[in-house]
């Protein structure tokens, strides 16, 4: 088996010494080509090689961005169903603040635990077919959305930029000021869901493509607890800016069994599309990563799509 590991050396939580284990035990069971990401989209360069020239396997040790990047990199837009684009199987090692995609998955956060569950599973043949989401001309893992998440990950990477870590502490300062900010603007947003009346009057939207939508350290975070990777997309669409009915809701997202609900709030949990328009040019983030500002945006699910090394669902 051929195998390329990608590490982003500049994610939060990579250390030469987890690099060097990780590549340890894969050259021990595989032929191991191992690279360093060194800009922003190189990850998805790497990967496109890697299914050019017919890489087995691509594990990516870094966080949710890099192994964004990396998927896109490789699987081919638009699905080509004629069997004859070559794709990798992917393997996650977490490396990054949140890693909510490895999480989700099943993957430990402790990239140690992370190595020695891949090699268990490689040893098994155990790989997990799942959906994943687009936006517009670009795919995403877990979660995408427009206005307060967006202007918070848009936030987030200025300050990485200055050399800021993005702590769980930095995001939840980083949320309440963004929070009161957008506060003071008029809802704009329109979500429009082919069978139903448009929801009108939006302040911001996430869409997911399972659950949790994120992580508070250890917490996970709720938005669509129905949502899975083998479902369709998620929807939490906010029509309030109201400090005690989000403060309210916000206590539902922390909880496990929580189902979160508001007169203000509208939430689906399984849907194979949704467009998102603005009537001013409004922020759209990826799996964490700010992607500038769209007017539209269409979200689509699109299921069994990704070969991933990774527990089954339970």
């Amino acid at each position: 088996m051929r195998t390329l590991l990608i590490v982003n050396p500049n994610a939060t939580s990579t250390t030469p010494a987890t690099r060097d284990l990780l590549a340890h035990a894969l050259e021990s069971r595989t032929q191991l080509i191992v690279a360093h990401t060194q800009h922003r989209g190189h990850a998805a360069e790497l990967a496109q090689w890697a299914a050019t020239n017919e890489m087995d396997l691509i594990v990516v040790h870094g966080g949710d961005g890099t192994v964004n990047e990396t998927i896109n990199g490789f699987l081919p837009l638009p699905v080509l169903d004629d069997g004859q684009a070559w794709l990798p199987r992917l393997g996650v090692i977490p490396g990054g603040s949140a890693n909510v995609f490895a999480r989700a998955l099943g993957i430990s956060p402790d990239p140690v635990t992370a190595t020695n569950q891949l090699i268990d599973l490689l040893t098994l043949d155990a790989d997990r077919r799942v959906g994943l989401g687009i936006a517009d001309d670009r795919w995403f893992c877990f979660s995408a959305g427009v206005g307060l998440d967006a202007d918070v990950c848009a936030a987030i990477d200025a300050g990485r930029a200055r050399g800021r870590a993005a702590t769980p502490a930095r995001y939840v300062r980083t949320t309440i000021r963004q929070f009161f900010r957008a506060k003071r603007n008029e809802p704009g947003v329109r979500v429009v869901i082919s069978g139903r009346e448009p929801i009108d009057n939006v302040h911001y939207a996430f869409v997911t493509n399972t659950t949790p939508w994120t992580y508070l350290n250890a917490r996970p975070v709720h938005t669509n607890p129905g949502t899975r990777f083998e479902t369709g997309l998620g929807v939490f669409a906010m029509r309030s800016m109201a400090l005690l009915p989000t403060l309210l809701l916000a206590r539902t997202l922390l909880k496990t069994d929580g189902n979160p609900k508001s007169r203000n709030l509208f939430r689906n949990d399984d849907v194979p599309a949704v467009r998102i328009e603005s009537k001013d040019p409004i922020g759209l983030q990826i799996d964490g990563d700010y992607i500038g500002k769209r007017s539209v945006v269409d979200f689509t699910s699109v299921p069994d799509v990704l070969g991933v090394v990774a527990p089954q669902a339970v």
